[in-house]
């Protein structure tokens, strides 16, 4: 783990977190913090009240944090199968900033972060992808842009789009059920909102709250956060009215010292000719490598590095309404309105350096990973330093639409109808795009290098005499990209489940249902582009105004290496809209690309990828639940079936090239005619989801759990897709391309949980589980090497050749020039370097070799995996000292891991997320004052890349809070959120090959909240 001392700060900051509901008294909170997702009543766990020693039902009045850890102690001793949950005051009282900061406190639960923020979370050693997210017991849809640069396909559920205002509570199912949704092999998650009826009264509360977050590059701005929440019954409680909303503004800086790669070779060049892969890889020999790598040792040579300094805007509003009537007392009707939106700006601004693998000179670490210790290459002139700046700025819309009816019937029985309308949809915010770039060089780069010797990359170099990089009037405008990407995901849900109470002494009771989910998906991209790396324009052509010079070392303070004598010192940074109109009144970049085609007036290129998804599942259930004595102890046996049938429809709409360009030294560009071909697929799968959960308590107090069932996860929208897709930026080593399968069967997993409990307080227990996980169908990648479309390598024919033959080289630059005077019927000249070599379009043609394509398609394949852990814990509360402890650790094996030593050119199958976790909490509640500080560790795990592995190291933070309720209604309260300010790194097969590396900042806010 990797960090540094938190930054210190003397401001006061007033602010304010609102909650549900808050300084109810915990026996009400049984209710809310129940779940909804096995049974059509308001609970599925039963409402019991935990005594500590001593207590009498009569002297029960607990709020607070012992609230809601009791509440939690109850949720999980009385659940059937391993459930873990945090109620609403739990949330409410923790510094987080959405429900992953929150959901990363449970036992096996770990969260990514994207801007600085909690936004996935893996259970388990399971990632987001394998985590369904049901809200009150009913699917949501999922919504997000990706990486932008290439059509939104994730499944995965992103929290950032949550604040934890208004949530009753978040419950984690990790062993499957026959009553629970199917679509989770590491878990079904939970998320509660409250409703009026299961509190009658009025009652709610309201904050203001200011948050400094102080990784801002430009000053520290204090944001404000509003929510509040209302809750009343009128007409003999049976009427009843809830409204809550949360306003969040967040502004904070991620800054990223990065390092792209080039895939892994062999140190035999012999096995690198014999896979084809030989662009980048070392040469045999030479005085300019130390230690060189050999034989079967692996190495990866970088091809990019860049420093990113990213300014982020973020803006969440949250909001929902609930009517709820009770015309009789056996009849509840609920309406609900549940709206979620996330704005999220981010501005880019970056110096970066680009690798063409001809005159280099490196070091490396020993085998067989051998990682580089510096990698530097020298340049004949023209080659450039690149000031860039990208923006992206979208916006993600979630709204649900939903009502129930449930009727507690004659004979025990009791139904619930219940359906829902809901849609998520992501999509950018301004004229420009999802994800935008524009390029602007500085020619003349002599040499350049990357130190990997710190923590962070260590960029430097070193100019042509007379070239002054910080010199503004020398910043000549280059390529420039904006993309464009829409993602819906529509889910429609009835759900129809009955429950009979026996009075038999062993059956207890029946449960049955079921349930119709129709989901569409509709994902979309396109994208233009201007290849002009060369320039577009003389630099003159840029006002020097437009530029501001601005220091880099100091935005990375804490992380070894930024004070580095030779380290880039200072970049210039643009305002992105500015210059992207400029250069299109200049060159028209968005009206006349190279290539695609934009919308009238904007840059919002026109989608040249467009697929559509339809998936239908019917799914029945039937669930036994028993109950009798074991040598006079009570036990429960529930066994239960669950059936899924899906049917699959996936259309794709895709741009049909018909040409190459070879724009740079060392990237070509694909050319469109503008037209596209639509192709369909479809396929149909069906499961059998048994599930067996046992209980018994062989004394008072402890309780013994062993369960099995089977649980399913579907397969991303992307893999689904009709349609073959090609990357528009192939290099000269070839190009990189995908197509769907509709076919996909679900991965499908057998689990066995047992479990030890002993629940010696009301709020203090011990526990100790085992999991054990037998996963199949997993979906690989055949990679296959074909031709595409007839389309050919301008960078390896005859003009090539020639090129080469008389200049007595291979340099691309220079071979460039070459071709762009000698071979004007077949090239586009555009501009000339600084140096005098020319700048253009060199076009393939019938003469040079067809250019070669790898193409995944996604297959299931015969591998299977087995995932297996400990989860340990400890919930204590100190007698009546106010104090208590927690405590957990988890720890994952499996058996599906990468192996950093084995052939860099075949994909190997390995599961992204392992890794243990472990919480530890001390908290304070006593006497109206309330304070814990959290320490959250996961450790380092395979993040992807079937043929190029990285990792992100091991990471953990501290966060504090501490409030006081110094009048009646009336608390106050401090928060902060990485409070030592951790950083953050990863790599790839060697801890030297850096990939990321990002300083971290602690975040603090405070305030008053008011209560009634």
């Amino acid at each position: 783990m990797r960090g540094f001392a938190a930054r210190s700060h003397t401001q006061l900051i007033l602010g304010v977190s609102a909650l549900a509901l808050i300084g109810a008294p915990g026996t009400a909170l049984a209710q809310d913090a129940a779940a909804t997702v096995g049974n059509p009543g308001p609970s599925e766990v039963t409402e019991s009240q935990s005594l500590e020693p001593g207590e009498t039902g009569d002297d029960i009045v607990v709020t607070g944090i012992r609230a809601s850890l009791r509440e939690a102690v109850d949720i999980k001793r009385d659940a059937q199968g391993v459930v873990d949950a945090i109620s609403a005051e739990d949330i409410g009282k923790f510094p987080d900033t959405n429900l992953a900061e929150s959901l990363q406190r449970i036992t096996g639960v770990s969260i990514d972060r994207s801007n600085g923020e909690g936004s996935t979370v893996t259970v388990r050693g399971f990632g987001p992808e394998y985590n369904l997210v049901t809200l009150n017991g009913r699917q949501m849809p999922t919504s997000t842009l990706g990486d932008g640069a290439s059509a939104p396909a994730s499944r995965s559920f992103d929290f950032a789009n949550l604040a934890s205002e208004g949530i009753a509570a978040v419950e984690v199912y990790k062993t499957g059920r026959a009553a629970v949704p199917s679509g989770g092999i590491g878990s079904t998650i939970n998320i509660r909102t409250p409703r009026p009826l299961d509190k009658p009264g009025m009652r709610g509360s309201l904050a203001v709250k200011g948050v400094l977050d102080s990784s801002r590059n430009e000053g520290n701005p204090i944001t404000p956060e509003v929510s509040g929440i209302i809750s009343t019954t009128f007409a003999d409680d049976r009427i009843g009215v809830l409204l809550s909303g949360a306003y969040q503004r967040r502004k904070a800086s991620v800054n990223s010292a990065s390092v792209g790669f080039r895939d892994g070779f062999f140190g035999d060049n012999a096995l690198n000719v014999a896979a084809n892969n030989t662009w980048g890889a070392l040469p045999d020999s030479s005085a300019n490598i130390t230690n060189r790598p050999e034989g079967t040792d692996v190495y990866e040579v970088p091809q990019s590095a860049a420093y990113d300094l990213i300014d982020i805007d973020r803006e969440r509003i949250n909001g929902q309404l609930v009517l709820q009537a009770k015309p009789t007392d056996t009849l509840t009707a609920t309406v609900d309105f549940t709206y979620s939106s996330n704005k999220v700006e981010a501005r880019d601004s970056s110096v970066g350096i680009w690798f063409n693998f001809g005159d280099t000179a490196s070091a490396w670490t020993d085998g067989p990973n051998a990682g580089p210790l510096f990698y530097s290459e020298n340049f004949t002139p023209g080659k450039d330093l690149a000031y860039s700046s990208a923006l992206t700025a979208n916006k993600t819309e979630n709204k649900s639409l939903g009502g129930n009816l449930t009727w507690e019937a004659p004979g025990g029985v009791t139904v619930s109808l219940d359906a829902h309308h809901s849609t998520a949809e992501s999509k950018p915010t301004n004229k420009y795009g999802s994800s935008t770039s524009i390029g602007t060089s500085i020619f003349g780069v002599q040499s350049q290098t990357i130190d990997f010797e710190h923590e962070m990359p260590v960029l430097s170099y070193n100019m042509y005499p007379g070239i002054d990089p910080l010199d503004a009037s020398r910043i000549t405008p280059t390529g420039n990209s904006f993309r464009n990407a829409y993602f819906r995901d529509r889910i429609n849900q009835v759900q129809l489940k009955g429950h009979y109470d026996h009075d038999g002494s062993f059956l207890d009771s029946i449960d049955a249902g079921f349930s119709f989910v129709d989901n569409k998906v509709r994902s979309a991209y396109g994208f233009i582009q201007n290849d002009t790396w060369g320039g577009i324009g003389p630099a003159s052509d840029i006002p020097d105004d437009l530029f501001e010079q601005v220091s880099i070392p100091d935005k990375f303070k804490g992380l070894s290496g930024s004070n580095t004598a030779g380290m880039i010192p200072a970049m210039y940074v643009f305002n992105f809209e500015r210059m992207a109109d400029l250069l299109e009144s200049n060159y028209g970049i968005c009206s006349d690309p190279q290539t695609g085609t934009a919308q009238p007036g904007t840059c919002l290129a026109d989608y040249t990828v467009d697929r559509r998804l339809s998936e239908k599942t019917i799914s029945p259930f039937l669930q036994f639940n028993t109950k009798f004595d074991v040598f006079a102890r009570p036990a429960h046996l529930i066994a239960g079936i669950r059936w899924d049938h899906t049917n699959i429809d996936s259309s794709a709409l895709v741009p049909v090239p018909t040409g190459v360009r070879w724009v740079s030294a060392n990237e070509f560009s694909l050319i469109y005619s503008g037209e596209s071909t639509f192709t369909r697929l479809k396929g149909s799968y069906e499961n059998w989801l048994p599930a067996v959960d046992f209980d018994i308590e062989p004394i008072e107090n402890v309780k013994l759990r062993a369960s099995y069932s089977h649980t399913i996860t579907r397969a991303d929208y992307g893999s689904l897709q009709g349609g073959r897709e090609l990357a528009s930026n192939p290099r000269i080593g070839g190009g990189t391309g995908s197509q769907g399968n509709a076919g996909l069967l679900p991965y499908k997993s057998k689990n066995i949980d047992l479990s030890a409990e002993w629940y010696y307080g009301a709020e203090s227990y011990i526990s100790v589980g085992y999991f054990n996980k037998d996963v199949s169908n997993f979906i690989g990648v055949n990679q296959l090497n074909t031709p595409a479309f007839e389309l050919r390598n301008p960078g390896a024919g005859p003009r090539a050749q020639a090129a080469a033959a008389a200049l007595g080289t291979t340099d691309a630059i220079r071979v460039r020039d070459y071709i762009l005077r000698n071979f004007p019927g077949s090239s586009q000249v555009t501009g000339t370097t600084d140096d005098g070599f020319l700048t253009g379009d060199i076009f393939a043609t019938s003469e040079d070799p067809l250019l070669n394509f790898q193409i995944n398609q996604p297959f299931n394949n015969d591998q299977t995996a087995n995932l297996n852990g400990w989860e340990f814990a400890i919930q204590h509360r100190l007698w009546e000292t106010g104090f208590g402890v927690i405590l957990n650790y988890t720890i994952v094996n499996g058996d599906a891991k990468f192996d950093n030593t084995l052939d860099p050119n075949e994909g190997q199958f390995a599961l992204t997320g392992l890794s243990d976790s472990a919480n530890a909490v001390v908290y304070y509640d006593k006497n109206g004052i309330q304070a814990r500080v959290a320490y959250n560790w996961r450790d380092e795990f395979y993040a992807g890349g079937a043929f190029d592995p990285t990792y992100v190291e091991a990471y953990g933070q501290i966060d504090a809070s501490a409030s006081w309720e110094f009048l009646p209604g009336l608390t106050g309260f401090v928060e902060a959120i990485n409070l030592t300010g951790e950083s953050r790194r990863g790599h790839r097969r060697s801890e030297n090959f850096v990939t990321f590396a990002q300083p971290g900042y602690a975040r603090y806010s405070g305030g008053i909240r008011f209560s009634f």
